[in-house]
């Protein structure tokens, strides 16, 4: 029970520091945090893992499609995923026929 505790206080202080880092400063279309931005695309995890051969399933699609460009963006140009590779993420709208502009690096 204690590792458990051990394992999981980090990940949520680290997922805590993430939703405040992107309150600040995303952008005023986006209106999810980056932690429900990321939840809502878990369908995609497999699409976006590094190396990755797997297309984008059907239930991902429609995640990104809601989600929507600003968001996706943020969560592209935010802070390092583990387990994400950024530029299988960044072809997702691609792959699922979302026709959103592409996403232009944080600086």
């Amino acid at each position: 029970m204690k590792l458990v505790y051990s394992k999981a206080l980090p990940l949520l202080v680290f997922l805590l520091m993430m939703t405040c880092y992107v309150e600040r400063g995303r952008g005023a279309a986006c209106t999810s945090t980056f932690f429900s931005a990321l939840v809502q695309l878990i369908p995609c995890r497999a699409a976006v893992a590094p190396f990755s051969p797997i297309p984008p399933s059907e239930t991902c699609c429609n995640a990104v499609k809601t989600l929507g460009q600003p968001c996706l963006c943020v969560l592209v140009n935010g802070p390092p995923i583990t387990g994400v590779d950024r530029n299988m993420a960044l072809q997702l709208p691609d792959k699922c026929t979302a026709n959103f502009e592409p996403c232009t690096p944080s600086i």
